[in-house]
């Protein structure tokens, strides 16, 4: 780096660790705390920056560039900065695909090299320095965002939080129910603003014995090509084959045409190999009635049932649980979200192309094609949709 670069990246570091801590920073980091900087910078961008890299740009933040001198790529700086400027969640595939030219790293160092032309470099101008410096890179970020959401025409988003359940309210706001199981169904309103579903005999997997169904299916229509789809649940623990709650992109409602599911989904089964039982998020898509068996394209453990039974404590990380679907042209992007909190941060479970224009999307619970499992109830708090217009 140069030496403006070097001031630059310094100045974004303090930001950054200030952001972090809660006060500037005055001592290299500890290898914990650097552990603490990098999960936080993680957990808020979706992106990496390795703590030891951290801990040692700290270093190189108090002692000066020729006590040990750093070189932090681009994409480091670009990461930083987004944290600084709370941008949206990414990640590195995505970040390659749309911003590759790093621009929260680019529109920072150009604001504060800015400042420095119509600032004198002294202590008693410093505080102002850093004023006008945070002003406009936020302002900068802000114009960036604006542009970025203005080239996506779309249409409000419609949000669901399960307080009324009733048919006519439900029919009104655009939902529908498929396939319904009367004495299930009429418990869908067993705990307060929570659609419950139940966990009943039923596959979107073809099977050459069994009809394709999912009871109690809510679905309702998708009218643009490109959208993002999120559901909340809360509390769901599957512990039998094939236990599974999710979301279902369909090209109709009779399973004849292309289909997505991404669930949350209990497996034990592993061809004949014993390996640790395991709570899954599932992706599988299908060509249709007539185009053989469907593809898995994620199978992500996020827990084993044997470590839950044995620190019943991990069980807290299943209060909340969160799916989400982007859908670009043919591109798909799946995420989950799972913790003890209400707002865990998203994380990238696959980026999929795949040739399909689904026309519903519906929320569902299901055991499969199986008896013994147990027809447990899964709790829905919230759905989103988003329809955009198709870059």
């Amino acid at each position: 780096m140069n030496n403006l670069d070097t001031q630059a990246f310094t100045e974004l570091f303090r930001q950054a660790f200030e952001k972090c801590f809660g006060y500037p920073i005055k001592e290299s980091l500890s290898e914990t705390e650097s552990k603490l900087f990098y999960n936080k910078v993680f957990d808020q961008t979706g992106l990496v920056v390795g703590w030891k890299s951290l801990k040692n740009y700290s270093s190189f933040i108090l002692d000066g560039p020729d006590v040990k001198p750093e070189n932090p790529s681009v994409a480091t700086m670009d990461t930083l900065a987004r944290y600084v400027a709370d941008a949206a969640y990414s990640s590195e595939t995505e970040r390659k695909d749309k911003e590759s030219h790093y621009p929260y790293w680019f529109g920072y160092k150009e604001q504060f090299h800015r400042s420095l032309k119509t600032q004198p470099v002294s202590k008693k101008s410093g505080t102002l320095r850093q004023i006008l410096l945070a002003t406009g890179f936020f302002l900068a970020i802000a114009l960036m965002i604006l542009i970025r959401n203005n080239s996506r025409h779309g249409s409000s988003p419609f949000t669901e939080n399960f307080h009324e359940l009733s048919a006519v309210s439900l029919n009104q706001r655009g939902w529908f129910v498929q396939n319904a199981d009367t004495v299930f169904w009429n418990r869908r309103n067993e705990k307060t603003n929570e659609l419950t579903l139940f966990t009943l005999k039923g596959d979107n997997w073809p099977n050459v014995h069994e009809k394709t169904s999912v009871r109690n299916l809510l679905l309702r229509k998708i009218t643009k090509d490109c959208f993002e789809a999120e559901v909340h649940l809360a509390d769901f623990l599957p512990d039998q084959n094939w236990q599974q709650a999710g979301m279902l992109l369909l090209e109709d409602t009779n399973f004849n045409g292309k289909g997505i599911r991404l669930s949350i989904a209990f497996n034990d089964f592993f061809g004949g190999y014993n390996k640790p039982k395991e709570i899954i998020i599932q992706a599988i898509t299908s060509f249709g009635k007539n185009y053989g068996e469907p593809e898995e394209i994620a199978h992500q453990p996020v827990a084993f049932t044997d470590s839950i039974r044995l620190h019943p404590e991990l069980a807290r990380n299943f209060a909340t649980s969160s799916l989400k679907i982007e859908k670009e042209g043919k591109k798909f992007r799946f995420l989950y979200a799972g913790g003890s909190v209400s707002n865990p941060a998203f994380k990238e479970v696959i980026t999929h192309e795949f040739d399909m224009l689904p026309r519903y999307i519906g929320l569902f619970a299901m055991k499969g094609f199986v008896d013994s499992a147990a027809n447990v109830p899964v709790h829905f708090t919230f759905f989103r949709l988003k329809e955009n217009d198709c870059e």
